[in-house]
């Protein structure tokens, strides 16, 4: 189990998109241990259906779709409610990262960085809204402590995160009135594909652990955890919320460790 925890997720049903690796995956494997219908949804279908493994067939929906394609998007949502009925929790974790220098930035990357990070946002923000204001339910973001902070060679990546931090707590009080709740969750840097050649690298990440409190990368399971009590009732009263999930990241004001 990924979770220590147990929550109220029986007869749930749940959407992830980007489901097929890393924190997407541990999302929807952890909805999935806690008794979900859970919908996964991405671009590859074979990883969608590693990512279900071990699971009934009855108790998932692969879909693959082009999240920044509204019409796309809108077909994946219609496809939850035609076999589920209905909707209670989203988890938007597409999205993508590449690095980015302001004297060669080109037009092209920053549509792609846009558009798979803050456009699929909105058009499955607009697709799923009807459905949550049936169930009061939850739009949970996986944004990064990039979208609070700057980093090195990064500022087209930081940009849209912090786009998609201040998209959140705009929708938290648009849909708020009617029982929605729309939180963001930014990790640090997490294990996963997008990240592991650096990680390979040993003065990358020796640096990176340097600024890191407790000591170690993130795991996938690690941003999972906090997924599922972001959208359980224990977390009722929070709403508009950006949780970093960083090991103590963000809580350095930037002065070196002791030596």
């Amino acid at each position: 189990m990924i979770a220590w925890a147990t929550y109220p997720y029986a007869g749930s049903v749940v959407l992830v998109t980007g489901a097929g690796t890393g924190i997407g995956r541990a999302i929807a494997r952890a909805f999935l241990e806690q008794g979900a219908f859970v919908a996964v949804v991405g671009r590859n279908e074979r990883s969608l259906r590693e990512a279900i493994e071990g699971f009934g067939e009855d108790r998932a929906l692969v879909s693959s779709a082009d999240l920044t394609d509204a019409t796309a998007v809108r077909s994946v949502v219609d496809a939850v409610i035609s076999r589920f009925g209905r909707l209670d929790v989203v988890v938007a974790n597409a999205g993508t990262s590449e690095a980015s220098a302001i004297d060669s930035f080109d037009a092209a990357s920053w549509e792609r960085l846009r558009s798979i990070n803050v456009d699929s946002l909105i058009w499955l923000a607009q697709a799923v809204a009807p459905h949550l204001r049936g169930t009061r339910g939850n739009l949970v973001a996986i944004s990064s402590i990039a979208g609070l902070r700057g980093d090195w060679g990064m500022f087209a990546y930081n940009a849209t995160k912090g786009a998609v931090n201040a998209l959140v707590q705009s929708l938290a009080l648009d849909l708020g009135a009617d029982g929605v709740r729309v939180n963001a969750i930014a990790p640090a840097f997490t294990v996963s594909r997008l990240t592991q050649d650096r990680l390979d690298d040993e003065v990358f990440t020796d640096r990176l652990l340097d600024r890191i409190a407790l000591g170690r990368v993130a795991e996938p399971e690690d941003i999972a955890r906090v997924a599922l009590f972001v959208a359980s009732p224990d977390a009722a009263y929070l709403t508009g919320a950006i949780l970093p999930v960083d090991g103590g990241t963000t809580a350095s004001s930037g002065t070196p460790r002791p030596v």
